[in-house]
């Protein structure tokens, strides 16, 4: 499939280089689109099948009326759209302005290095994996200048909360995929997943060896995102949104979308670096040219990659539905003294296992 994807896109590629400079710039702009407005619909419909999903979970319904619900994403994002934009009198304005920008642009530029597929990558970057830690960090400093410059007590305290948990987290996030790097020698995310490429199928991916790591990635990347049972961002006693509590409209929309976008990020991100990325479970164990539209399924190929995210994404879902709340101390003690211990031992472990030959890369 990836192939006859290629064909249809080669055509285009080539008539717009024929404009030179001018054609060149396009062409990236193009390819800019392509990953920025199917990620702004996913994060649509995302937010659809997540009520739906929590009110089969709670046997209640989730949106129903708007297009059988199917446009209740829609119908939102005209209403916030058209709310008004309240603008708190003492705020530092520039920056209040600039908060929601600063939070939503590194949710989007992290998708630069993120490949779909073996040749589906806007930028197959050798130090993608650097080039991913740096964005996926910078979103604090949204969060920090959101709840600062609303001159709320209640903002800044949530966005206090919200950044120390964020940067605790990152630091664990950071370490498991320094066993990543270690098992697959490479920081070039398409070489991260056909490290991971072999005759034994599943059990040639990166969760088995690094399992620990695997687990510690997931879970901080759920505590990143501030999501449920971590969402600690909306204080118990204050019962107010945290940091974003003084926007409205438009403005809280792109604290929505930035949210939303960066739960699709991490739950792409598990499974290139820990589930294969596109690889087929199956790999090795049927070798057949049967047709282009099928093959993929024993050869591998981006549906298998969407399948693994959809799988990641719901499970998001499912911890808001089942999982109380932590209290904040709990949170800080899981990352401090019990994720980022664990990934420095297992980094350790990844490396004798890459020297004994436990651990090899894919052919």
């Amino acid at each position: 499939m990836n192939e006859l994807l290629i064909n249809a896109v080669s055509p285009l590629h080539e008539w717009l280089l024929g404009f030179g400079g001018f054609g060149m710039v396009l062409w990236i702009v193009l390819k800019i689109l392509a990953i920025a407005v199917p990620v702004i619909v996913a994060v649509a419909f995302y937010v659809v099948w997540e009520r739906k999903l929590i009110g089969w979970m709670h046997v209640r319904h989730g949106p129903m009326y708007v297009g059988m619900g199917v446009f209740q994403a829609f119908a939102d994002v005209f209403k916030l759209l058209f709310k008004e934009i309240l603008l708190p009198t003492k705020s530092q304005k520039t920056m209040y302005i600039l908060a929601p920008l600063i939070t939503l642009a590194p949710a989007f530029a992290a998708w630069a290095v993120v490949p779909f597929d073996a040749k589906l990558v806007l930028s197959n970057a050798n130090a993608g994996l650097l080039y991913l830690l740096a964005m996926t960090s910078l979103g604090v400093y949204g969060i920090i200048i959101a709840g600062w410059a609303s001159n709320s007590k209640y903002a800044f305290l949530g966005a206090m909360r919200s950044a120390a948990q964020v940067v605790s987290y990152e630091i664990a996030m950071g370490f498991a995929l320094v066993g990543v790097l270690i098992a697959a020698g490479s920081m070039n995310l398409s070489e991260i997943v056909m490290a991971q490429s072999g005759n034994s199928g599943l059990f040639e991916w990166f969760w088995l060896p690094l399992f620990p790591l695997f687990i510690i990635y997931w879970v901080s990347g759920v505590a990143e995102t501030n999501r449920a049972p971590f969402d600690v961002t909306e204080g118990e006693s204050e019962i107010v949104a945290g940091h974003m509590v003084e926007y409205s409209g438009a403005a809280f929309s792109l604290f929505f979308l930035a949210e939303y976008a960066n739960m699709i990020l991490v739950s792409f991100l598990v499974a290139l670096f820990f589930m294969g990325g596109w690889l087929s479970p199956m790999q090795g164990w049927i070798v057949a040219d049967v047709s282009p539209w099928i093959d993929w399924i024993w050869k591998g190929g981006w549906p298998w990659l969407l399948l693994k995210v959809f799988f990641f994404a719901s499970c998001f879902i499912w911890f808001r539905a089942s999982f109380p709340r932590y209290r904040y101390d709990q949170i800080m003690r899981l990352g401090w003294k019990v994720f980022i211990p664990i990934t420095i031992a297992w980094i350790a472990v990844s490396a004798l296992m890459v020297f004994y030959g436990v651990i090899q890369k894919g052919a």
